[in-house]
């Protein structure tokens, strides 16, 4: 046999065994997707119930809103509301970034101005029902979707957000990296990173790309007796597309990535757009260099502060994963869902829309909550623990911990 048989046969050889590939992941994904993954460890629970009485405060985490409808009927913002009567001011919202799609506040004479203005308007209209506190993040697509001009975008929409909703806070300001804190109530402490910062090109503010690690270092530190979240746009793990993750129908469909109606079948070819994003990455995904060496720099701090929760949007689907001894989060379902693997790293996935709930109780009492529209809007919870388990006789910790509190 010819080496030209030899390797038509083994090409042949290959694309069969692509195919079986494809048709058994096609089938396994169509028996869990857009269903909830829970972890075999948190199978019970529903059968944890919640601590009796009020938490002493809740966050909020909602990402990716930037698609909300303007008509009144968006689910999401109808349960933004449910929660935010539930809560009252005993409480934070925080939008991860991602507040108007798709590239951000255009200048007014731009001809998507108006429909970017209508969605900013509905999602600061039910922000500014809210008796608590409510702080803005931004995201790549609020920076234009990265584009070099994408740091006018975001100072347009800050801007806005002041001159609409002046008792929001818009962090960090000017577009600058960060880290910027707010003291939510005694004993809560949010820590704020603009990670569009790290992954975006053209202008920015000036920085030293290494001295936020520093100061988030030494706010931790200094902060180790209170309970931390520190909220930034872009997810440190994930089992989503930015995470590398893609579908069968990607494989064979791989411009449906770009937009979920562009069915042009590229068989064989089309697995190049999944590998390539998955190993190389575009700038918006973890295995770009710029996100890997952000997320690879952030990972080394908050990996040396067990307890500490981390939450993001970016990915279209909410996603919990415990490593290390922290807490992560990715609650990107705010007007939009897309694929999310299930089972490896993650305690929880969901393909839905919807956003996480932090009640925090007491500071060894707090519950991760997940919220979305529907008959029944919580379809998963857990309790976690947010600050070093005190000792037996926990008389002179709880005695340490008001004297920290006190300074």
């Amino acid at each position: 046999m010819s080496f030209t048989s030899l390797l038509f046969y083994g090409l042949l050889l290959l694309a069969g065994l692509l195919l079986l590939w494809l048709a058994r992941r096609y089938a396994q994904e169509r028996q869990y997707r857009r269903r909830p993954y829970v972890a075999p460890a948190h199978n019970d629970w529903a059968a944890r119930p919640l601590p009796p009485g009020r938490p002493r405060h809740r966050v909020a985490l909602l990402g990716d809103p930037g698609a909300v409808a303007t008509d009144g009927t968006d689910p999401i913002l109808r349960l933004l509301e449910q929660w935010e009567q539930e809560t009252g001011p005993a409480g934070t919202i925080v939008l991860l970034g991602d507040n108007i799609y798709p590239t951000g506040l255009p200048a007014p004479e731009h001809p998507g101005r108006t429909v970017a203005v209508a969605r900013f308007n509905a999602l600061l209209t039910t922000l500014g029902r809210f008796e608590g506190q409510v702080v803005l993040l931004s995201g790549n697509h609020d920076w234009n979707k990265g584009r070099p001009n994408g740091w006018e975008y975001l100072r347009r929409q800050e801007a806005y957000v002041r001159e609409h909703l002046p008792a929001a806070h818009y962090l960090p300001p000017n577009g600058a990296p960060g880290p910027v804190s707010v003291q939510l109530t005694e004993g809560l402490l949010l820590i704020v990173l603009n990670t569009q910062w790290w992954v975006q090109s053209g202008p920015r503010p000036a920085a030293d790309s290494r001295r936020p690690f520093r100061e988030l270092r030494e706010l931790l530190a200094a902060n180790a007796h209170q309970q931390v979240l520190v909220a930034g746009h872009h997810p440190l793990y994930s089992n989503a597309l930015h995470g590398g993750k893609f579908t069968a129908k990607q494989h064979v469909f791989p411009l449906t990535t770009v937009h979920k109606r562009a069915y042009l079948p590229l068989p064989f070819i089309g697995s190049l757009l999944p590998l390539y994003r998955k190993w190389v990455g575009a700038a918006e995904d973890m295995a770009h260099p710029r996100y890997r060496k952000m997320r690879r720099r952030l990972l080394r701090v908050l990996h040396d502060f067990p307890e500490v929760i981390y939450a993001a949007g970016h990915d279209h689907n909410l996603q919990y994963f415990q490593r290390q001894g922290g807490h992560y989060l990715v609650s990107g379902a705010g007007s939009k869902t897309a694929f999310v693997q299930k089972g490896g790293q993650a305690a929880f996935v969901h393909e839905h829309q919807g956003f996480f709930s932090l009640d925090f109780y007491s500071p060894h009492e707090t519950w991760l909550r997940t919220l979305e529209p529907g008959n029944c809007p919580e379809v998963f919870r857990l309790h976690l623990r947010t600050l070093p388990a005190p000792p037996a006789d926990n008389r002179p910790f709880a005695a340490e911990i008001t004297q920290l509190f006190r300074r």
